[in-house]
């Protein structure tokens, strides 16, 4: 747990909450917060009994992206400083620093720059119905450095990309979940709620299949169809000796849920 007031990291079971805590800023984050995600997100990782990610934000707003004054040095600089140890990159950029474990975010008002590009390195997005969707990079003289340039495209496709990317527009939640940008539409102050729930039905599952999925889902971005093709067998040779292997076979014949360990 962390008493850091400006990040909120909760447990809930087999659920680790990240919660953005500085609705005075409309959640801008400054470089300390950054690296308290990144912190959480390498606690998720290497917590056993944690299976999934919920990032969300207190207040109106999920975040207003970074709080420039505060990574001017870094900005001027042009690269970022050593993460803490055992911590994940929240943008996911780094092989060695990224989260091994589903995370998903839960979004609301405002939705700028880090808010955008976190939330493209997650995994599922819940987003209120009142969540409005910008990269500002270019009305601020730089551009997106925490991998829109690369995710946007592959989410939504060139065209529609280039259009809020270079522009700095807003995008409206409805648009965003039109283009896939997010995956589910709710009520404003039900984002939370609904993340939770889809974070329990994940944690439910077989927690080492969970992350093989993602690992070759994620592989095949990375490293093409092929490479992912080569690699299911060996992947699924890695897990079949486990005994959640064995439990999610009897679940199947005595027709209950599993009630799966991670090993």
């Amino acid at each position: 747990m962390m008493n850091e007031s400006k990040i909120l990291v909760e447990r809930h079971g087999s659920i680790l909450s990240i919660g953005i805590n500085r609705p005075a800023k409309r959640n801008a984050i400054d470089v300390e917060m950054f690296f308290e995600i990144a912190t959480a997100y390498g606690v998720l990782d290497q917590d056993p009994e944690l299976r999934v990610g919920v990032v969300h934000a207190i207040g109106d707003h999920f975040c207003a992206g970074l709080d420039l004054t505060k990574w001017q040095h870094i900005i001027a600089g042009g690269h970022m400083p050593e993460y803490p140890e055992g911590s994940c990159d929240p943008f996911a950029m780094t092989d060695g620093r990224i989260c091994r474990k589903p995370i998903i975010f839960a979004v609301q008002g405002i939705c700028y720059t880090f808010g955008v590009e976190s939330m493209l390195a997650a995994d599922i997005r819940i987003a209120a119905r009142d969540t409005r969707f910008a990269q500002l990079e270019v009305k601020r003289g730089i551009f997106p450095f925490g991998g829109a340039t690369v995710r946007l495209v592959r989410e939504i496709g060139w065209g529609h990309a280039m259009r809020y990317l270079l522009t700095g527009d807003e995008m409206s939640a409805e648009e965003a979940y039109r283009l896939g940008l997010v995956q589910e539409l709710v009520e404003p102050g039900q984002q939370f709620d609904r993340a939770m729930e889809l974070a329990a039905t994940i944690a439910a599952q077989a927690p080492l299949a969970v992350q093989a999925t993602l690992a070759s889902a994620r592989e095949s971005l990375r490293d093409g169809e092929d490479l992912a093709f080569a690699g299911l067998f060996p992947r699924l040779l890695q897990i079949a000796g486990t005994d959640d292997v064995q439990e999610g076979l009897r679940a199947f014949t005595e027709r209950r849920p599993g009630a799966f360990a991670g090993r």
